[in-house]
């Protein structure tokens, strides 16, 4: 049995060299962002953050993305090797991670050392996913993504159930406040070891069909967004694209509030919550690639957004129903509405390669990147906005997210509805987009 067991293993390796590299990239990165993005929030509310501070946990390193983004776009097409700064993308969010842990000792202004850290480490990932994007590309043909994608999606998911409840886990037992600020500094330290470990394997991944690096100008600049503005299917896309990551954005603060004020979880049960979603993901992630084999990588996306609209439903049904019922509800709702989340983390990426200017790919999805960032940092803010001017309270935190679940709806029929109107034409259109000025 082992034997066997070992010889697939070896025939898969074998035959699929590029879905394993992008496996162990994907392990060691979503190891150190599942420990990160689990320490965050919490971590900054024993430093004494309010809810407007949390809310600047979003809104800070997208503002800085939204300076930086471009002339890392511009700098990323005129790099012969997007290795490199994939690589060093890395070890910066590595020292910003581990300084972030090491605010606590900082007697003056800490919960801002917190968060200016943390915007920093977050704009160096910010960084890296621009270059992975650019890079990915390079090194995979383009009818073997979906399958790599699959198998890399299905290791960071692995890695997303497991870490949260072995932190959350770690962080409940221990039993003051001292020693889980100390617990906390330990985990920033591992994510700064785990992405240091992921920049030096990423030398084993090279690129195969590298794209000619692009001279970084003014003249260069301004060509490349003429050819973007005269796409129609890149900014049709951008439009539908940002319509629907308002919707999702607006909610990111709510719920950890809800979840911690309203529903009283401790560190574990939020880890537990993140595990349902992610496993939700998990156990459909086979079918929802197969669906994208079989219908396109579009279509699918309308399902993840409907499903995505029962999130909120998830919060207002936890809230409307006895205390001791509440976590229960959210997380079985919280799952059911993950169920087709596989398709945003699987297709949204190859939607977008479907769309991206060939000759100025990484200055295309600096563009795309920065229009989705800029909700980023304005819709979580605006969420806790809404949510005050409503009344600051329960029946508020419930009647925002009906106006996020009806939001959601109509990103849903906005998404059918490019699909729809692009029927027949999305070859000639393509063939427009990628022909010269």
């Amino acid at each position: 049995m082992l034997k066997l067991l070992t010889a697939r293993v070896r025939a898969f390796v074998d035959g699929n060299p590029h879905a394993v590299k992008y496996g162990i990239d994907g392990l060691l990165l979503m190891g150190a962002i599942s420990i990160a993005a689990n320490n965050h929030n919490i971590f900054a509310l024993r430093l004494g953050a309010g809810a407007f501070q949390l809310s600047l946990l979003q809104f800070l390193p997208q503002i800085i993305n939204l300076v930086l983004l471009i002339p890392a776009g511009l700098f990323a097409d005129s790099l012969l090797n997007k290795r490199r700064m994939l690589s060093g993308s890395l070890l910066m969010a590595a020292l910003f991670f581990v300084l972030g842990g090491l605010a606590a000792f900082i007697p003056v202004h800490t919960v801002y050392f917190f968060l200016g850290f943390i915007a920093l480490g977050n704009v160096s990932t910010a960084m890296y996913n621009l270059s992975w994007q650019a890079y990915f590309p390079e090194v995979v043909e383009a009818d073997k993504r979906n399958a790599v994608l699959t198998f890399r999606a299905r290791i960071t998911m692995i890695i997303s159930i497991c870490l949260p409840l072995v932190s959350g886990g770690i962080l409940a037992a221990v039993p003051t406040h001292e020693g889980k600020i100390l617990v906390h500094q330990i985990f920033y330290l591992l994510v700064g070891t785990l992405l240091v470990a992921n920049a030096i394997f990423l030398r084993q991944i090279k690129a195969t069909m590298p794209a000619e690096p692009r001279r970084v100008s003014l003249a260069q600049f301004k060509t490349a967004v003429n050819r973007m503005r005269r796409s129609k299917p890149f900014i049709g896309f951008v439009a539908v694209a940002l319509f629907f990551h308002i919707s999702w954005h607006l909610d990111w603060t709510l719920y950890f509030i809800g979840q911690a004020n309203y529903l009283h979880m401790n560190e574990f049960l939020l880890g537990l919550t993140g595990v349902g979603a992610t496993l939700a993901q998990l156990v459909t992630l086979a079918f929802w690639s197969k669906k994208n084999t079989r219908y396109g990588v579009e279509k699918p996306v309308t399902f993840g957004i409907l499903g995505l609209a029962l999130c909120p439903i998830a919060m207002i049904l936890a809230l409307s129903v006895p205390t001791r019922m509440g976590i229960p509800v959210f997380l079985v709702a919280n799952f059911i509405g993950h169920m087709s989340f596989a398709t945003i983390v699987l297709n949204f990426f190859q939607c977008l390669l479907k769309v991206v200017d060939k000759e100025y790919r990484s200055l295309s999805i600096s563009l795309y990147t920065c229009v989705i960032m800029a909700s980023n940092a304005v819709f979580p803010v605006a969420g806790v906005a809404l949510y005050r001017l409503l009344g600051g309270d329960m029946p508020a935190l419930r009647n925002t997210f009906w106006i996020i679940f009806f939001l959601r709806i109509a990103a849903a029929g906005a998404w059918w509805l490019r699909i729809y109107l692009r029927k027949g034409a999305e070859p000639d259109e393509l063939l427009q987009s990628e022909s010269p000025s």
